[in-house]
Parts: C-alpha cells; structure tokens; sequence
C-alpha cells in the first residue's frame, strides 16, 4: 500500500471489519479512516493517491463483507457528522446521524420523517440507497446533500444528480455524502410519535429484530417497499416467492433464512461471509427454479472471498 496521508482523524491499517457490521462477518479493510470533520476528509482524499480505492462506510446495518476483507481506504464517519438541526420545515442532519434519531428529532419539532423510524442505518446510507418504508422514500422528502468527491472536492448534489431509482442512485465511486437536507410536511409531534411507536411494534411483531440480520436481503421484485396498508397486495414481495420456493428456515453454516420473515438473512452465531452469501446465492436459484423470478440482492456485498475459498 501507498504511503498514507498525514490526519486529524484515526487512520488504522488492516482493520477488521466484522464488529462493524450488523452481520458480524467480514475480513480486514487495507485501512480505516475516521476523519476529524469534513476538512480532513476533503484533506485525506486529495492528498491520497488516486489509484487507492476508498468505500465509504456507513454503520453496516445493510452490508457483507466478504472474509477475505476490503482492498481499499474505508471511511467510516463518526461523531463529527451526527449533528442535526432543524430550520422550519427542513431537516439538516449529518450522514452519521441515525435515521431513528432524524425522524426522533423531527417530530419534536413538528416535522414528518416517520418513514425514517424503522429505517435500520444512518443518512448517507439512506441517501445512497434511496431508503424507503411504508410507501415513502428518502427521494420524497430530499432537498440536498453535500459530498466530498474521490478528488478531495467538497460538492452540493441535487436530485437530478444523484437520479434516485428504486434502492439505488447515481453517487459517483469513492465520493462520501456528509450531510444531507430533507424537508416533510408539519405535524403534530404526539401524533407523528405515536405512529412510530406503532410502526415499531408492527416492525418487531414481523421481523426477527432480536437476531443479527442486515435488513432485507432482497429487494421485492416488483420494484416497491412494504406500503404497510391493510389493502397491501403481497403478489410480488420478496418474501413470498422466497416462501414458495421452499426456503423459509433454510441453512447454510452458521446462517439462516429466518423463521419469522423470510426475507431476513441471519448469522445464528459462527457465520462466515461465504455462508451467509452463499445461502442467499442458493435462495436466488431455488426461487427462480420455482416462480422464474430474478431476485435482486439489497444488501451490499464487498470485498474478497478467503483466499483458501477462492
């Protein structure tokens, strides 16, 4: 590896990454670096050779890193980028802020974000993936963001920059969001609090919240999240056709298909990367063996396989 910049932050070399995923698996990043504040990230990437991959990290809640580990720079923001403030309508919150504690936050001051509640993750993740829960996605409430470019550049990206789609959108490769702005509509803080705490008890009498998942594994197939109404259709959810092919309670090693929801991919303890990516390898050919469906992973999967798995 090239020589490394001078920082502010924490720059640590063949770091681990397993305790920094919700899934607990993965090799070691080449480095991880925990910039100061937006200065020293913007510093650290215009000083670093620009043939040093960067992935910018997030809290890992919808994330497998393969166990062979990350051939790159991984930025992982910390306590400098978890601020959020509020200026009428609109919401101004760091990219390390939890989504949980946006829509918290938001609702104190009379603003709806409650889609954000049960959204596992922080803001960058949110803006990257175009997050979305109960038929609202992060594009609905989106005003902009701030980056930094691979080349040390601090930018504003718009919508039409970022062109959000279905769980995906346009951030260039190595560019990190540091802070984003989101404006809801007003409402009444009792009320937008009471239908998060009736979008959580939904959320834990439905999903294996106990257990070590990354979110949904697969993206629905026909391209739309849970609306969470009464008259929702379940043609097309991801846990249906996962259902139909006979694979609710599948394992592989130490992972698992939950139970509860088999959309769920879940380490029960001692689950390599390979396992867990494996099964979910296997879920996609046995459902489009059975309903010729193509799945489509959400969570992200990074990195390289053990060497002696290759």
């Amino acid at each position: 590896m090239t020589d490394m910049p001078e920082t502010r932050g924490k720059l640590t070399p063949d770091r681990p990454l397993s305790d920094l995923t919700w899934l607990r698996v993965g090799g070691p990043a080449d480095y991880l670096f925990q910039p100061a504040d937006a200065e020293d990230l913007a510093a650290f990437l215009k000083a670093l050779d620009p043939e040093v991959a960067v992935f910018p990290m997030g809290v890992g809640s919808n994330l497998i890193v393969r166990d062979g580990g990350l051939r790159a720079v991984v930025i992982r923001l910390g306590r400098g980028f978890n601020g959020i403030e509020m200026e009428g309508n609109r919401v101004t919150a760091g990219a390390a802020a939890l989504d949980a504690h946006v829509a918290r936050k938001a609702a104190d001051g009379g603003v709806d974000l409650t889609f954000l509640r049960t959204i596992p993750g922080a803001v960058g993740g949110a803006v990257r993936m175009n997050a979305g829960c109960y038929g609202t996605y992060t594009a609905d409430v989106f005003v902009e963001a701030r980056a930094v470019t691979r080349a040390g550049e601090v930018v504003t990206l718009t919508a039409d920059d970022l062109n959000f789609r279905y769980r995906q959108t346009d951030l260039p490769e190595g560019w990190v969001i540091t802070e984003a702005t989101f404006e809801g509509p007003k409402g009444v803080p009792e009320e937008l609090h009471e239908r998060m705490t009736a979008q959580l008890q939904k959320r834990d009498e439905t999903q294996p919240t106990k257990d070590r998942t990354a979110g949904s594994t697969f993206r629905n197939p026909a391209g739309f999240s849970s609306t969470g109404r009464a008259d929702d259709v379940h043609d097309l959810k991801a846990w249906k056709v996962i259902d139909d092919a006979g694979m609710r309670g599948a394992r592989r090693g130490g992972a698992q298909m939950s139970e509860k929801h088999s959309n769920f991919l879940i380490n029960t303890g001692g689950a390599t990367a390979a396992d867990l990516e494996g099964l979910g390898e296997e879920v996609r050919k046995k459902v489009f063996q059975s309903s010729g469906i193509e799945l489509h992973w959400e969570i992200m999967r990074v990195g390289e396989p053990a060497p002696d798995s290759q």
